[in-house]
């Protein structure tokens, strides 16, 4: 696949961008598992820019994936312990999925944190979003699920998938 996609660290003056992606994505991406009302709830709560800057702050590493110079994707990692690192976010506007941009961002995640003697990656993955597929695709295994409550009656029925990099 020849994509001509460029990766680069985000920045707190991108964080615009990552707010407005969110309310361009979230939609079409869960609105078949997901009620507008949780939709609408979880974009205030982990994607207004308030929200999007603490977790910079907290150590949050974000990336932007561009074509040319316009944003198409983005993700954010951080270290949890002893080498084991979390995938929090990675979601691509819906012209550009299935393409390999998930895939590019992915590798570009475990080649910067193999630098840093990461021994695995982590993510949560909705059960019923199709995304799980791709991850398989790329050597992660579920290795659990969880519930998690979010406040206002809403829950993250997620599996949690790990990624070995030794």
């Amino acid at each position: 696949m020849n994509l001509d996609i460029t990766i680069r660290r985000a920045t707190e003056t991108d964080i615009p961008t990552i707010h407005k992606m969110a309310h361009a994505i979230w939609p079409p991406t869960f609105g078949d598992i997901l009620s507008a009302d949780q939709i609408n709830y979880m974009l205030n709560l982990i994607y207004s820019e308030a929200s999007l800057l603490s977790q910079l702050k907290e150590g949050h590493i974000f990336l932007l994936a561009e074509e040319g110079d316009i944003p198409i994707a983005y993700a954010d990692y951080s270290l949890l312990k002893n080498g084991i690192y979390k995938l929090n976010k990675i979601y691509i506007l819906p012209s550009h999925q299935g393409k390999g941009v998930g895939r590019l961002l992915i590798e570009h995640i475990i080649q910067s944190i193999k630098k840093e003697n990461a021994t695995s990656l982590l993510l949560n993955v909705n059960r019923y979003n199709k995304a799980k597929g791709m991850y398989e695709r790329l050597g992660f295994k579920v290795i659990g699920e969880e519930d998690i409550d979010i406040g206002k009656g809403y829950f993250m029925n997620d599996y949690i998938m790990e990624k070995s990099l030794r």
